[in-house]
Formats: structure tokens, sequence, C-alpha cells
């Protein structure tokens, strides 16, 4: 006999009272694609949206992201030994290509960040990407949304191809970007034209000198050059690491500066227009007249709804103009 789905208010209610150990349940039912499961998963979300908890979500939702290849999952395992060693707790969704046949993810990347099996306040879990080359599945940004309700740094880190940049500046409340130094990395970034898009820019291998340290030149110039303060540090993951002190803190700046409902607010408009468009297409797009009088609608919607109460007020707009 088939068991249904979780029930999703009380898996709300867990995460209210900081119950790290329902995160599995959690991602199981935002990931679900069964029918019945959809109740559920709204049902959980509006338990932990802004205006059931009276304010914003407490975690630091950090978004983190960079080419292949460039030591993301080395430098996350040395991020979260040294935020347990500040007692919070972490949570780390890995966002992985998708697999075409299974919709699974295909790297797995929990099995590359290192943690304590034992210990309970630390969660990490490989999630796909939902189709979207370096994109954001809509699970992910929900459930970070939800897991930072219990857990005091949520990741979310994803390989910094294709949407992944933007997409990870709209679903985090900080973003790192990582870049190594002598591989072109630097110099890809600099040609992307999303110098915008870190609040921290991170250059690994430390170790090797004198070109990491020209690479954190470089970039900094760049930056100055926009008129962006953005801190450029360098830092390496090899034993003994170096700098991962200071990229924990100046992740800790950043956010002790944000007018948190403000980016919140954001966040969570741009998401459910995100999600409307994944579901409708383009054709509801044009039903609400396009992206931007979409945004100019929403802008004008109650500040406390959740994202999904938001892309249901899309669909019915859409359905009704139509």
């Amino acid at each position: 006999m088939s068991r249904g789905p979780a029930d999703g208010a009380t898996l709300g209610a867990r995460l209210r009272a900081r119950e790290m150990t329902v995160a599995p349940a959690v991602l199981n039912l935002l990931e679900s694609r069964a029918p019945a499961a959809r109740a559920q998963a709204a049902a959980l979300l509006a338990a932990v949206s802004t205006a059931a908890l009276g304010a914003e979500p407490p975690g630091h939702i950090v978004g983190m992201t960079g080419p292949p290849g460039v030591g993301k999952s080395s430098l996350l395992s040395r991020l979260v030994a040294e935020w347990r060693a500040r007692e919070r707790s972490v949570a780390v969704l890995a966002v992985d290509p998708s697999s075409r046949r299974s919709g699974g993810s295909l790297l797995g990347d929990r099995a590359r960040i290192e943690a304590d099996p034992a210990d309970r306040a630390v969660f990490i879990r490989s999630t796909a990407a939902g189709g979207r080359l370096g994109g954001l599945a809509p699970a992910t940004r929900a459930a970070a949304s939800a897991l930072a309700v219990a857990f005091d740094v949520v990741v979310i880190e994803t390989v910094g191809v294709g949407q992944s940049e933007t997409e990870v500046a709209e679903a985090a409340d900080t973003v790192a970007v990582v870049v190594q130094p002598a591989s072109g990395d630097v110099l890809q970034f600099l040609k992307a034209g999303i110098m915008e898009i870190p609040d921290v820019l991170v250059v690994t291998k430390a170790d090797l000198g004198a070109v990491a340290s020209r690479a954190v030149a470089d970039l900094g110039t760049a930056l100055r050059s926009l008129g962006a303060d953005t801190p450029v540090l360098a830092v390496s993951s090899a034993a003994p690491p170096r700098g991962i002190d200071a990229l924990a803190d100046a992740l800790e700046v950043h956010r002790a500066g944000l007018d948190l409902s403000v980016r919140r607010l954001r966040s969570r408009r741009r998401h459910a227009l995100a999600d409307f468009a994944a579901e409708h297409g383009e054709r509801g797009l044009r039903a609400l007249g396009g992206t931007r009088a979409a945004e100019r609608w929403l802008a004008d919607q109650d500040p406390g709804l959740d994202v999904a109460s938001l892309e249901r007020l899309l669909a019915r707009r859409a359905a009704a103009a139509e």
C-alpha cells in the first residue's frame, strides 16, 4: 500500500520549531511531481511564509556559483566546518544538471562536500536543476526559503553556466562568485558582463601565491572601475586552509547591511513569475501583457503573500485576460 504525501502543515510547524531533522522530508515533498503532493507543498510553504511567521525567515541564504572545477565543493567543505565552529547550523542545496531520463541530479555534489554524517545540524542534498543548464528548479528556491526557517545558513551551490548567476542572485540574500587564477576564469568573468552579480568575489587557490594575488588585483581594479565596492578575497581549501574565516566574515557583513525584507520581497515576486512562466510558457506571459507588465502588477500585491499564492493570482489574472 503506497503512502500519501507528507502533511505539509505539520512539516511547516516542525520547521518553525527549528527541527532540522525534517529537512529530507521537506525536500522530498517540494521535489515530488505527484499531483497529491502539490496541495501539501502549498500548505508547507504557507506555514513558513512571511505572513505566517510575522517576519522574514531568520536563516541567511547564501548563493555560491562559479565555473565547473573551480573548487566550490572543497571550499564549501571548509566553510561548513567554519560555520559549525561558530555554532551555526547549515543546509546545503547542491544543484546539479538534471538527468533527462530520471529528472534527478547527475553529479551528486553531496558526496564531494565533506561533513560529519552524525552532525544533525548539517544537511546536504544534491538537487536537480530542473532541465535548465545552470538554472534553478522552482523546488530549490522554495526549499531554500523553507529551510531558512530552521537553519542558520542555507547555501544554494550551482555550476556557473547558463542562467545560474542571475537566478542565484534572485534567490539568495548574499551571492559569492568563485573563480580560480591562471585558468581563464578571471578573463571569462570580466567578459561575461556579470560583474554586478557577486556580493563577494572569491579567488580560489591562494596557495599559488603571486598568480592568485594578481587575479585578486585585476578583479579589484575592474570592480572599482564600475564603481563597485565588492570585496575580493583569496582563499585556499588545501591544508592548511587560508582565508576561510575572512570569507565567512565577509558573508556575514553583507547580510548585516541588507534591507532583508526588500530583497526577499523582490525575490518572492520574481520566483512566482518564474514559476508561472515555467508552467504556462510564453502564452501565459503574453496574457499578462509581458514580463514587465507582470512585474509591475506583482509590485501592487500584498507583500505578505507567499510564492504559491502569488503564482495562483498570476494564473487567475492570465485566465481572465484570455
